[in-house]
């Protein structure tokens, strides 16, 4: 190795020729969690976190309702990096890109030098997808997928002293999970919002039409503007504002211009180094890659049945939600420890943040054939031919019914 951590907590060994260490590359929550986990089954063996940003453990769903809370980005902060460090043991190599991965050396290279590993993690998470616009103002859009993009958002939007400089003009590109909330969080705060998506409603790969056409009403009553059935197809700069043309020839002033039109995993490190990837770096059972002693999790990872040892591993999704975070760091760290369990997702409803309308939603495995069924006021069942259940939606109100639900819907499982 050529340097030491820029972090480490006193008397922790650190990694050096003659160790193997357990390597992650990724301080979000799969990557702090999955080191969390493994503590609780091994004190002693050393443990290095490798992060491209400060290390700082946050919790990513609270970038997207953080302004109406009137929350800086410091105050997302739950525990700094350094008592991480200490808590958990490990070493950290903050503000440190992964430049390659050699899987038959079994090093990861970093612009401070190679680092061994005995296990290695990989928690890359997802970059969000930018599609080509045309116009003069494009440097000036932005995407919110870590704190540090949280913080620049943040900054656009408010002055000096951290309160909101002007009432602010702000264009949401999509209308998916994160845009429906960035939407409510800043009309809440007072913004003046406009969301532009090429579907018919909001949230329409997730909820059944009349939830949809519930938070719809709901984000409309608190001021948000819809633009369905059009895409954004330039910004330009207008003056001290913007110009946003939109693909049916409609033109939107705004302050700001917020891409939230989805997020991808970020393989990029797994497929240099030749490792297995599809939509997501593919991992089996057993949170294995394709790669000797190297696995993943999180939002970067594509979970998919089977185990390497028997086959080729192929197909399975992604799940970028905390609960399937939470499951597959617990079977990850058991196997960083020498343990053989697999990994068997629970039923994980998503709680959505839309205050104005509360949304809990199971959704159906992708593929799987059926349609939605109103049960009772707020609540939809996903049925299929035969008529059992494979997910259900709640809204408002409803949503106190949802451990009922997610009983109800492992039970037919």
């Amino acid at each position: 190795m050529g340097t030491t951590p820029t972090l480490a907590p006193s008397g922790a060994a650190l990694p050096g020729a003659d160790g193997l260490p357990i390597v992650i590359i990724g301080a979000g929550l799969a990557g702090w969690t999955t080191a969390r986990e493994f503590r609780k089954l091994d004190a002693v063996t050393p443990v290095v976190v490798i992060t491209a940003d400060s290390g700082d453990f946050y919790a990513k769903p609270t970038l997207s309702n953080a302004f109406a809370q009137k929350r800086t980005p410091a105050q997302l902060v739950t525990t700094p990096a350094a008592k991480m460090v200490e808590t958990l043991n490990v070493s950290l190599l903050p503000h440190t890109r992964v430049l390659a991965i050699d899987t038959a050396a079994r090093t990861v290279r970093t612009a401070q030098g190679d680092i061994g590993y005995g296990r290695l993690a990989l928690a890359t998470g997802a970059t969000p997808i930018r599609v080509p616009l045309r116009g003069d103002a494009l440097d000036q859009m932005l995407s919110v997928n870590t704190l540090d993009d949280f913080a620049a958002f943040h900054a656009r939007l408010t002055g000096p002293d951290g309160a909101s400089s002007k009432p602010g003009r702000i264009v949401v590109m999509g209308a998916g999970l994160i845009g429906c909330e960035f939407a409510n969080d800043l009309a809440g705060a007072g913004f003046e919002v406009c969301v532009v998506d090429p579907g018919e409603r909001p949230l329409a790969a997730l909820l059944p039409e009349a939830a949809s056409a519930q938070l719809l009403d709901a984000l409309g009553r608190l001021g948000v503007a819809w633009h369905f059935g059009t895409t954004v197809s330039a910004v330009d700069h207008a003056g001290t504002a913007l110009r946003v043309t939109l693909a049916n020839g409609q033109s939107l002033d705004a302050d700001l211009v917020l891409s939230a039109i989805g997020l991808r995993a970020d393989t990029a490190l797994a497929q240099a180094a030749g490792i297995a990837c599809e939509r997501g770096i593919v991992v089996d059972a057993q949170l294995r890659t394709s790669a000797p002693d190297v696995f993943a999790l999180g939002d970067g990872a594509q979970y998919a049945p089977g185990l390497w040892s028997a086959a080729a591993v192929t197909g399975g999704r992604t799940l970028p939600y905390v609960m399937p975070i939470m499951s597959a760091a617990r079977v990850l760290a058991g196997h960083l420890a020498g343990q053989t369990g697999r990994l068997a997702f629970p039923v994980m409803p998503v709680a959505i943040k839309t205050p104005s309308l509360p949304l809990v939603v199971a959704p159906p495995a992708p593929g799987t054939s059926g349609d939605w069924r109103e049960i009772e006021s707020g609540e939809w069942q996903w049925l299929d031919a035969a008529g059992a259940r494979r997910g259900f939606a709640l809204s408002g109100a409803a949503t106190a019914r949802r451990s009922q639900a997610a009983a109800a819907l492992a039970v037919a499982a």
